[in-house]
């Protein structure tokens, strides 16, 4: 996608945008610029941050798919069993509602809309941003791999 090339690195987590596809956010904003992300919880991140911006598009990856689809009409899937990109809660978009109650049947969640889910991401912030930190401290503190 033109989108991991343009803006290969999350711009809040520096995770690889094109390795996390499945879950890579774009948020266009009403000063022309665009910011890429790796997932909803980067997302909700910059939405926050950027209070005196106003988003004109906000896109998200289908998961079936990886093409980038637009958030706000999206149905999402959040929780269940598959593990999120920087949350411990997974949420998951969808072009087709099927496709999103299909994949909540097979792995567990609730269906819903944008709103529930940006929701969802700003009420599991304080604890997957202490994760986060916990993980990264923890991979700063290991020996050194001669393999890299």
């Amino acid at each position: 996608a033109d989108d991991t090339r343009s803006m290969p690195s999350c711009i809040h987590c520096g995770m690889n945008r094109e390795k996390f596809a499945v879950s890579r956010m774009v948020i266009d904003y009403d000063d022309g610029k665009s910011v890429g992300l790796c997932s909803i919880h980067c997302a909700a991140v910059d939405l926050a941050i950027s209070i005196d911006r106003t988003p004109t598009a906000i896109w998200v990856a289908d998961l079936p798919s990886k093409k980038l689809v637009n958030a706000e009409t999206a149905t999402w899937v959040v929780g269940g069993t598959k593990s999120g990109v920087m949350t411990s809660r997974g949420k998951w978009a969808f072009a087709d509602k099927g496709a999103a109650e299909a994949f909540a049947k097979e792995n567990g969640g609730t269906v819903m809309g944008f709103d529930g889910a940006i929701k969802a991401a700003y009420e599991d912030m304080y604890q997957d941003n202490k994760a986060i930190r916990e993980k990264r401290k923890m991979m700063k503190s290991r020996p050194a791999s001669p393999h890299n």
